[in-house]
């Protein structure tokens, strides 16, 4: 069997960044026929829209490049730390708050 990496995208609100990293990633994973090997989430730091899709302007992006994906926002969790391989800030804000909250670091990428 297979050992399946996780991946994890992170913003601020898991609106815009995050999740257009998510749906690009997993695109090219697709487009190699590497599904059974990798995959890719996105969550935010915060808290701000809780299950709400991505911005507009995020979701014409996606459709302009060729990318669909399904997604609602979702804050990250502890559970997070330990179920991704890699954990993805979208920048050094969000690298410090995930610092703050990470009980292990080994595996947070900015």
């Amino acid at each position: 069997m297979v050992n399946m990496k996780k991946i994890l995208f992170v913003c601020l609100g898991n609106i815009c960044r995050s999740p257009l990293a998510e749906a690009l990633f997993n695109k090219h994973v697709a487009d190699r026929g590497l599904q059974n090997k990798y995959q890719a989430h996105s969550c935010g730091t915060a808290a701000f829209h809780i299950g709400e899709q991505p911005d507009a302007r995020s979701r014409a992006n996606a459709r302009a490049n060729g990318l669909s994906y399904t997604h609602a926002d979702r804050q990250i969790n502890s559970r997070d730390f330990q179920e991704f391989d890699m954990i993805v800030a979208m920048d050094d804000s969000n690298m410090r708050n995930l610092e703050q909250l990470s009980p292990i670091r080994r595996h947070l990428l900015n």
